[in-house]
């Protein structure tokens, strides 16, 4: 299976966690939250990665989504790149990681990563043009608005 190491600022990536939960995962198994506290030394911050990247390996690759590109946890990861045994994807959003731990049985650690990144894309709108263009087809359709 897929570990999946989700590194973010501060208590983020526990809460994406939790409220995952609340919506359906299928399994916690080799998903772990590490925190980044970018006061703590480089040194530190990259053992600790490395510590949290090992946890959760168990031969199959391990897929780290990151909370923002440019920021420390993400910097972080890039050093662990390693095709076919770490990648990483940043703009952590909540479809992203229910997604990437409920579809990783079905999937090498390649294409894990870009169906967690499509994700995260596919679900990102702007509400209120989405509710614009429905309430306009309906006006076009001869309905009352």
């Amino acid at each position: 299976m897929i570990g999946i190491l989700i590194l973010t600022h501060g208590e983020l990536g526990a809460q994406f966690i939790n409220t995952a939960r609340l919506i359906g995962l299928n399994s916690e198994e080799l998903v772990l939250a590490h925190s980044i506290d970018p006061t703590d030394s480089p040194d530190l911050l990259r053992d600790g990665v490395g510590q949290s990247i090992k946890s959760v390996d168990r031969g199959e690759g391990v897929l780290i989504l990151t909370d923002l590109f440019g920021g420390t946890p993400t910097n972080l990861s890039l050093s662990f790149l390693e095709d076919g045994k770490v990648e990483v994807v940043t703009g952590l959003n909540l479809p992203m990681i229910i997604k990437a731990i409920n579809y990783r049985g079905d999937h090498d650690l390649r294409s894990l990563a870009k169906l967690a990144s499509d994700a995260g894309k596919e679900n990102i709108y702007l509400a209120g043009e989405v509710l614009r263009q429905r309430l306009g087809r309906r006006n076009n359709s001869g309905r009352p608005s």
